[in-house]
């Protein structure tokens, strides 16, 4: 189908007053729900999170005769913030996972179209693809992007797209009953104030770097499957303190690269080695240090509300200063 006809299928789709995501060239609909296998089952540590989560989503469609009598139905929205690289997208997963509801990944590129309104329009009909597959949990990776403050914003149709986006999550407390709202973002701070109000993403979760059990699974997790000579990863945990997953997934990167290197040299398949992941190791730092440091500014100085506490006593906890 050439562009042209792409063009003339959506305008007509339009003029029809159909509701319309966003398409491919073939008129495939790019959004897909799906229901996740994973749990917080498969979920290392993090017990805080969990124990928060279970109570503001999971129980609630449980046992909702209980919470019902406090006034609390199923539904809401919750906001996981932290450094890149530690997780936000796989709990988001696990969440849904947990409560057997469909999962939709929103991610910017998905909704922005070049015809005024239609961006609002795409973010509508995601929601409404979502109430009508409850129980569903949205995930919008990187509010910030979608929900920044619209002090900051030069033009119009940014700005709408926030107060679009205001307008769906209102509807949480009235018609969205079995649909989650999950955003997740590393720069809290740079959100929309409206955002951040009772009744929208007023649930706020730190999710901070794995810990050193942690940091042994997901090791574990990605050297699986391949050629691996006798490994002490537990040492390799404790050399990577404050390191993210990613961080950790770059570091099999760089020690597989190692072993190549030398089955290229030998002709003969060469196994990672402890010497391959602790050269890796030494060559980098964790790159949630710098998101901490930046952090710690905002809890210190413009902490209105508490928010970041979280943070400054994972620092306290975790010797950064």
């Amino acid at each position: 189908m050439s562009d042209y006809n792409d063009r003339d299928e959506l305008a007509e789709r339009r003029r029809n007053k159909l509701k319309v995501l966003q398409f491919d060239k073939n008129g495939k609909d790019l959004i897909e729900t799906n229901k996740p296998k994973e749990t917080f089952h498969d979920v290392g540590g993090l017990d805080a999170v969990k124990r928060k989560i279970r109570m503001n989503f999971i129980l609630p469609l449980q046992q909702p005769e209980l919470f019902a009598a406090y006034g609390k139905e199923a539904g809401g929205s919750l906001l996981l913030y932290g450094p890149p690289g530690c997780g936000k997208t796989f709990l988001a997963r696990a969440i849904a996972g947990e409560i057997n509801a469909n999962f939709l990944h929103l991610e910017l590129q998905s909704i922005l179209s070049m015809f005024v309104g239609q961006s609002e329009s795409n973010l509508h009909d995601l929601f409404e693809k979502a109430r009508e597959n409850k129980p569903c949990v949205i995930f919008i990776d990187e509010l910030d992007a979608m929900g920044g403050s619209r002090n900051s914003m030069r033009q119009h149709h940014d700005r709408m797209l926030v107060n679009q986006l205001l307008l769906e999550l209102d509807g949480l407390q009235s018609f969205n009953d079995g649909v989650y709202v999950i955003g997740a973002t590393n720069t809290p701070w740079y959100l929309d104030s409206a955002l951040r109000r009772p009744g929208r993403f007023n649930h706020l979760i730190f999710v901070p770097p794995p810990e050193e059990a942690e940091r042994v699974t997901i090791l574990n997790l990605k050297l699986a499957g391949k050629p691996i000579d006798t490994l002490d990863l537990s040492k390799i945990a404790k050399d990577t303190r404050h390191f993210s997953g990613a961080d950790l997934e770059q570091i099999v990167k760089d020690a597989i690269e190692g072993a190549l290197e030398r089955t290229l040299e030998t002709g003969e398949i060469q196994p990672i080695t402890q010497d391959d992941i602790k050269k890796s190791t030494k060559g980098r730092k964790a790159t949630t240090l710098e998101w901490f440091a930046t952090a710690k500014n905002y809890a210190t100085f413009s902490d209105i509300n508490n928010d970041y506490q979280n943070v400054l006593e994972y620092m306290r906890a975790n010797g950064l200063k």
